[in-house]
């Protein structure tokens, strides 16, 4: 591959009438390419792939199944529950919260069919953190499942929240498939949506305590599906065409995912559910992981694409070997969220020769856009988060000093691009020091070669990735410090054999309470995931650094290296 032939497919692929056209609009006040020819809307993109795909299969969850024509249909009659017994219109904001269902995105593309603003709710979150999602983002309609209507009593009674229940096991005031059978047939909602407007909120751990609400729009959204769209053509334009996968008797598969990741993710949602929309693809739901039973829907379903965290690729390659299984239907073996280690890329090109091993870097505030490497490229250089995914996109590595680092200086990685965010939600001061611009400045301090693929080094945020999962290290902290006896507090990363990153804690405490008890007290306020796995005890004030702040990376090296007694067995 090279950089002349990878410009003229992007030329020929982006000219005018083309389905990847590109033009100029005004997007966050600055003047951004974007895609010309794509849907305007969440809305727009549904109608647009139910008519031409209508009667193909497109959600699939253990029993049920729905066709595209199915699903629209669906998602029509639920958007007539929301606006004639609710009451929601256009800027309204409706909550989700529940495992992967089919009722989870069927709610949020029937919001958006009437304009209002879909809530992620991480389905993990105590009923603490529960409550301040709903706080934050002012929704008073929720759609949940029983689990969550559980933790949200309190709240919803608080805040006079509705609360809607998905496939209760008892009789509910507001019951989804009661309330949509009320409306049997499906009716077109007037496209009254502007490619600007917000889509949805999802949340995010950031670096600085509570979860932070991303503002996603149609368009930002939409530029990150056509993107990844324009993928394949780009390969095919190249000359590079990537073999269409078969069944057993040599036909050819068509698209499909399974669904392993949570919709409350950016990957979830953008990378694995709407991406298969557009493309005419079908998705298959997993309501929590298990790696057995991601075989056996890849061999029973033939699924093509598999998306996960590394640490679920590690699970299938022991489940497939551990079953015989061949998997031989996938042509993709997909991760993100965290970085895979590189000899798992290897061990992915022995163990399924017909799979191409990939890799991508995005964020919630990206959309999941960024960067991508698969194939041969991610064989031969493991270790790299990718490259720039064309055609909308520019990055650049910025120095300490602001300027452009020169070709292989560490840096901070922004990018840029209409898939970028509107703004954190409630946070002024944070969304201008993240967007600066329309530069996403990402936290992840990273280097580019000569041929533009982009190492990341580290973080310069205060974070931990658990399996994928963004753990702030200060809103551990702050839970820490509610707990009685604990003085002082230091939360840091620690390895882990399957997981990448682990919770670690530091604490000084006047005394000192057994790691289980405790883990039993932040359960009351955090998480599972967030729960420090292992505690280290100091027996006076935590170490600090010449500021007189805790000396966070001294601490980390002291505990780590053994300098420090350590508690444990964890529970988690």
């Amino acid at each position: 591959m090279t950089s002349s032939s990878l410009e003229e497919a992007i030329n020929l692929l982006t000219q005018e009438n083309s389905p990847f056209a590109v033009t100029e609009a005004v997007v966050n006040g600055l003047s951004l390419p974007v895609f010309a020819n794509a849907p305007k809307s969440l809305a727009a993109l549904l109608q647009q792939s139910a008519e031409e795909f209508s009667d193909r299969e497109l959600l699939v969850f253990e029993t049920e199944r729905l066709s595209y024509g199915e699903f629209a249909a669906r998602v029509s009659r639920f958007a007539q529950v929301l606006s004639k017994d609710f009451g929601v219109s256009k800027g309204d904001r409706v909550a989700i919260a529940m495992r992967n269902y089919p009722e989870y995105v069927i709610t949020l593309l029937a919001a958006a069919s009437l304009g209002a603003v879909a809530v992620h709710m991480n389905a993990w979150w105590t009923a603490h953190e529960l409550a301040y999602g709903f706080e934050d983002s002012g929704a008073r309609l929720a759609v949940v499942d029983d689990a969550r209507a559980e933790r949200l009593q309190g709240t919803a009674s608080k805040l006079g929240i509705t609360v809607i229940r998905v496939r209760p096991q008892n009789a509910v005031p507001h019951d989804f498939d009661t309330l949509i059978a009320q409306y049997p047939d499906a009716v077109s909602h007037p496209h009254t949506t502007d490619p600007d407007d917000d889509f949805s909120i999802m949340y995010t751990s950031g670096s600085t305590g509570h979860p932070k609400g991303v503002i996603l729009t149609h368009r930002s959204v939409i530029t990150a599906l056509w993107s990844w769209l324009m993928i394949l053509p780009t390969y095919e334009a190249m000359g590079y065409p990537i073999p269409a996968p078969t069944d057993n008797t040599g036909q050819p598969l068509g698209q499909s995912n399974l669904v392993t990741v949570p919709f409350f993710h950016i990957s979830g949602t953008n990378s694995c559910f709407l991406l298969t929309l557009a493309a005419g693809g079908k998705v298959v739901l997993m309501p929590r992981w298990d790696p057995a039973l991601a075989v056996d829907l890849i061999e029973s379903e033939q699924i093509t694409r598999f998306w996960g965290v590394p640490t679920m690729s590690a699970d299938i390659l022991e489940a497939a070997a551990a079953s015989g299984a061949s998997l031989s239907s996938l042509n993709s073996i997909d991760a993100g969220g965290a970085k895979r280690p590189p000899s798992q890329v290897g061990k992915i090109a022995q163990q399924f020769k017909q799979a191409s091993p990939a890799t991508g870097f995005g964020m919630t505030e990206t959309n999941a856009l960024g960067l991508r490497l698969s194939g041969k490229d991610y064989i031969d250089h493991p270790g790299a988060a990718g490259l720039l995914i064309p055609p909308v996109q520019t990055l650049k590595i910025v120095a300490d000093d602001g300027s452009d680092a020169k070709t292989g200086a560490v840096g901070e990685l922004a990018l840029k691009s209409a898939a970028n965010m509107r703004g954190y939600l409630n946070k002024p001061e944070q969304t201008r020091d993240a967007l600066r611009e329309g530069w996403m400045f990402t936290g992840d301090l990273a280097y580019q070669d000569a041929e533009g693929l982009v190492y990341i080094v580290g973080r310069k945020k205060d974070m931990i990735i658990r399996g994928g999962e963004n753990i702030a290290c200060p809103e551990v902290e702050g839970a820490l410090h509610q707990i009685e006896g604990i003085l002082e507090a230091s939360v840091f990363s620690i390895p882990h054999e399957r997981l990448g990153e682990a919770v670690g804690a530091a604490v000084y405490a006047s005394t000192p309470p057994t790691l289980l008890e405790l883990q039993a007290a932040l359960e009351q306020t955090l998480a599972r995931f967030k729960i420090p796995e292992k505690i280290w005890f100091y027996p006076e004030p935590l170490p600090r650094g010449a500021t007189e702040k805790i000396d966070k990376r001294g601490i980390r090296e002291a505990c780590l290296g053994g300098a420090v007694a350590s508690c444990g067995p964890s529970k988690n």
